[in-house]
């Protein structure tokens, strides 16, 4: 019975993060380096890991999600292997070396506590939005796990003078360096989703990369909030 199973066995740990095929993240967890974590991602862990739903960090922070922008987190501890996955997404492993990345939380799946982390504004949408696009900006030097509801593309913006146009309801992530702007087509009375004949787009332009995935699930977008 093991034989015919035995490509689905775990790999030798080669990074603090890494993928477990395309829909699963492997954490090496080690105490003093802890992680933070979407409520409810554990599927499976081995060795002494402890869990603690909405820390004190978390909950600092949780008073700018005023309209639940920001994922329910959890913070965990301890030594060992931790295995996490959201209902089959896709999984993207990132490792920051001092950049920053501006991820729509929907799409946050782990990131390293020791990075900085926050809710910020989207700069140049609001006038479009009329209240604005919220968004969590993580940087500093550690790992962080994203999801997408299928194998995403990595867009290059380039720095030329070509704008990157992205729907928001597919928007994963972007370099928060990009410069960000709003534009509408077609029905103009019309904001954003998939049911409003692609009315709305988010621009970007400047010298870094954009996530993209295949859906354009309503559910998955930047919130508006006042």
């Amino acid at each position: 019975m093991n034989q015919p199973l035995a490509g689905y066995a775990p790999a030798p740990v080669t990074a603090r993060m890494e993928n477990h095929g395309d829909h699963m993240l492997k954490v090496a967890l080690q105490t003093g380096n802890d992680l933070l974590a979407r409520v409810g991602s554990m599927i499976a862990y081995e060795g002494f890991i402890q869990y603690e739903p909405n820390p004190p960090a978390v909950r600092q922070i949780a008073r700018d999600w005023a309209t639940g922008e920001g994922a329910p987190l959890m913070k965990c501890s301890g030594d060992g292997l931790l295995y996490l996955a959201d209902y089959g997404a896709n999984v993207v492993v990132l490792n920051l070396d001092g950049e920053g990345i501006s991820v729509n939380a929907t799409n946050l799946l782990a990131f390293d506590a020791g990075l900085s982390w926050g809710v910020e504004r989207v700069k140049g949408l609001a006038k479009f939005a009329g209240q604005g696009l919220w968004n969590t900006r993580i940087s500093g030097q550690g790992w962080v796990a994203l999801t997408s509801r299928g194998e995403p593309i990595v867009v290059d913006c380039g720095g030329g003078e070509d704008e990157t146009y992205v729907d928001p309801d597919a928007l994963v992530a972007w370099s928060p360096n990009l410069k960000v702007k709003g534009k509408r087509s077609f029905r103009a009375q019309s904001l954003i989703g998939r049911g409003s004949g692609e009315a709305y787009q988010m621009a970007f332009s400047g010298q870094g990369i954009v996530v993209v995935q295949p859906s354009e699930d309503s559910t998955d977008r930047l919130r508006v909030r006042g």
